[in-house]
């Protein structure tokens, strides 16, 4: 047993900072800044376990709603982690209103001007070029989230996502049907 994290109001005051900036950059949601988030949270300051991190991202991706509920379980296992309850709620309200409030915002501020000017030729360029940048942050989600476990380096797993990916891109196939096919071979211990 560890002991218990001790966090200062600067700690708390830097993961508010922290995630705040992190909600101006998630464009694509904010699975898309997990990596940051996992160099912050687990490398540099040491608050969370990497096996912590991956277990929060996992069961809320496996949960109904939005996939946002990660943060607020990184939230909660920080706030476990000091040994207090009043600390792991303050960490759920902080981490959610940080991720949330200004993106929020901006989004919204953003689309309606976007919408307004939809026609100009500097709004559609940004609009296309923004999606390689989303596909990249997302690119380093996965590459972060398939690395975490020992057993997930070897080339199945990476044949898999390959093949996923081919499929998803070539074919109108559902992707409940690629998650189910992802279980089975899990399942059958292949991954």
């Amino acid at each position: 047993m560890t002991a218990p994290l001790a966090l200062g109001w600067h700690d708390w005051l830097s993961l508010l900072v922290h995630f705040l900036m992190l909600s101006l950059l998630q464009f694509g949601g904010a699975i898309s800044v997990t990596a940051d988030m996992q160099r912050f949270l687990v490398q540099e300051e040491g608050w969370l376990s990497q096996s912590q991190f991956s277990d929060a991202i996992a069961l809320a991706q496996a949960a109904p709603g939005p996939n946002v509920l990660f943060v607020a379980l990184m939230g909660w296992h920080l706030g476990m982690n000091t040994g207090s309850l009043a600390a792991a709620f303050a960490g759920v309200a902080m981490t959610m209103a940080a991720i949330l409030l200004p993106s929020s915002i901006l989004n919204y501020q953003v689309a309606q001007w976007g919408h307004r000017n939809r026609e100009r030729r500097a709004v559609r360029a940004f609009r296309l070029g923004m999606a390689p940048v989303v596909i990249g942050m997302l690119l380093a989600t996965s590459w972060l989230l398939a690395g975490a476990g020992a057993h997930l380096a070897g080339w199945p797993t990476w044949l898999l996502a390959l093949l996923s990916c081919l499929v998803i891109w070539r074919t109108r196939l559902h992707l409940l049907w690629m998650l189910g096919a992802g279980a089975l071979v899990g399942a059958l211990g292949f991954v």
